[in-house]
């Protein structure tokens, strides 16, 4: 019966992989990593997995994450830097942003509210 069903297209991984990841990176923000984790605990194959997810453009993962820190920026506000800076990152963290790219964004946000904050004395 499955069988069939994948001949006439009523089931397709492939185009089940590509939606989830737009829908999702769009409507919750999460980048590769979390995406890929979601599509693999629904029985999703490895390759089309890495193959939906790859389809992400890096420079809109990046965009995605400093719109989720601009977000929250100002709940954090009155928090010292390196506590901002922990919170902010960790919540990328757990959306499936790496390190590296949570901590370069979450700086930029910080740094550039400091500049802003000066220019306004």
């Amino acid at each position: 019966m499955l069988t069939r069903y994948e001949e006439v297209g009523l089931i397709n991984d492939s185009a089940f992989a590509e939606t989830w990841v737009e829908s999702r990176h769009r409507g919750r923000g999460l980048a590769r990593r979390a995406l890929a984790t979601e599509l693999r605990s629904r029985g999703v194959d490895n390759a089309v997995v890495a193959e939906a997810v790859a389809r992400l453009d890096p420079e809109q993962e990046a965009a995605t994450a400093r719109a989720l820190v601009e977000r929250k920026l100002r709940s954090t506000s009155g928090l010292d830097r390196q506590v901002r800076l922990r919170r902010l990152a960790g919540m990328l963290a757990r959306r499936g942003y790496s390190e590296g790219l949570a901590l370069r964004v979450v700086r930029e946000a910080l740094d550039a509210e400091a500049d802003e904050a000066e220019s306004e004395l």
